[in-house]
């Protein structure tokens, strides 16, 4: 039997769905790290989990390793330690290191966790990306937006998910953005004009086994600053299309160039319009904003599953490509809690047959105050086209009001 212990915070809908599928596995034992009790979980869960640990912090390595030495030495030696959360890898990999469990390194972890290493590592591979400085002070801050030119991009080495991200203009939104950082040194960054996509990749031992791309409209980062914007992702049919040869060379030297070894990664990226590529930054794990859902539906198959007989058993059989997918969020404007949402009669009427998944806002649920909004509907078609218009239909009649 092989000894799974997944690690995790929170029990968020995203980690309850990774722990069901993980937990469900035959030939293997389950057990769990976590911040917050077991008894959280769904009952049908908890009597699949064979060990349970709770501590304060699970991104803490010594404490997340004293864990896993308990569950081991109740249940037998730990053959996969894994986690979800990009903020892990590392403490992960540290305590895998230390008890001798197969797993991406530490060295590497620090690759795709880094984010200043991981542009030094692209350049020097000679990989297209962003100009970028790592600074500790206002002084280097302000030297590098002098050299760049406004705007620039300011966030944290290890930021995801457009956290604590802000787009500057001039050197007060330049202190300001500074101020803001969590740590003592922020990344700053050319801001790069043109469209933003994600590549997703399952791979096996370095080589990529399948992938993925996303369209974003509009970019992450602009969607943050204006709150009236709906998101939408978009995951085309035509991901094998020769228009997308350039990004799948450079995203899989630049996977390689990190170690990427067995497991996803999500990977953005920006063209320019002159036609040219920049990556962004690459994350050693499953993606979110419900993409891993729209490769899912691109493809009827259960990635989720997938994932994990991938992480698991080292085993994955490649999906074949069916449809173009996309994602409307349902974003509120303003502040406080969900009074209405409206136009849903509209979209059911209109495009219902090309609706697979949604969560809609309910009443009384607070803001989530991000781009990914209260609530998403997710539509598939054969034709991307169809898919595209009928976001677009989407975004323009349903309303999330608040108050």
């Amino acid at each position: 039997m092989v000894l799974v212990v997944y690690v995790c915070p929170n029990f968020t809908a995203n980690a309850v769905k990774f722990i069901d599928v993980l937990s469900g596995l035959a030939g293997t034992r389950f057990a769990l790290i976590a911040q917050e009790p077991s008894v959280l979980l769904p009952p049908d869960i908890q009597t699949r989990v064979a060990g349970f640990r709770q501590i304060p912090d699970v991104f803490d390595a010594d404490a997340l390793t004293a864990a896993a030495l308990a569950i081991g030495a109740n249940l037998g030696p730990i053959h996969r330690l894994i986690g979800a959360v990009e903020a892990l890898q590392v403490p992960l990999a540290t305590t895998r290191e230390r008890l001798g469990v197969a797993g991406m390194s530490v060295e590497a972890a620090l690759n795709f966790r880094d984010k200043q290493r991981m542009k030094d590592l692209f350049r020097q591979a000679g990989l297209p990306c962003a100009r970028s400085q790592e600074v500790r002070g206002r002084a280097e801050a302000v030297a590098f937006a002098t050299a760049c030119g406004f705007p620039i991009v300011v966030k944290p080495p290890d930021g995801a998910g457009s956290l604590a991200t802000f787009k500057v203009h001039n050197p007060e939104e330049l202190d300001a953005a500074l101020a803001a950082m969590p740590g003592a040194s922020a990344l700053l960054e050319e801001f790069v004009v043109g469209t933003e996509h994600s590549f997703d990749t399952f791979s096996l031992h370095g080589v990529p086994l399948f992938h993925s791309l996303s369209h974003y409209y509009p970019n992450p980062l602009e969607a943050m600053r204006e709150p009236w914007i709906q998101w939408q992702v978009v995951v085309p049919r035509e991901v094998d299309a020769p228009q997308y040869d350039d990004i799948r060379q450079a995203a899989f030297r630049a996977l390689q160039t990190l170690g990427m070894g067995t497991g996803i990664s999500h990977l953005e990226w920006f063209r320019r319009p002159d036609g040219s590529l920049a990556i962004s930054e690459v994350a050693a794990r499953p993606p979110g904003a419900q993409i891993l859902t729209l490769i899912a539906r691109a493809c009827d198959f259960d990635a989720i599953a997938a994932w994990a007989r991938l992480v698991v058993f080292e085993e994955f059989v490649p999906p074949q490509r069916r449809y173009a997918v996309g994602a409307a969020y349902l974003r509120g404007q303003g502040h406080g809690r969900v009074r209405g949402v409206h136009g849903l009669d509209v979209v059911q009427r209109e495009i219902g047959h090309l609706v697979t998944d949604f969560k809609i806002p309910q009443i009384g649920q607070e803001a989530a105050g991000n781009y990914e909004g209260e609530g998403y509907i997710i539509l598939r078609h054969p034709e991307t086209e169809v898919v595209q218009r009928a976001l677009l239909r989407v975004v323009s009649v349903v309303r999330v009001e608040l108050g």
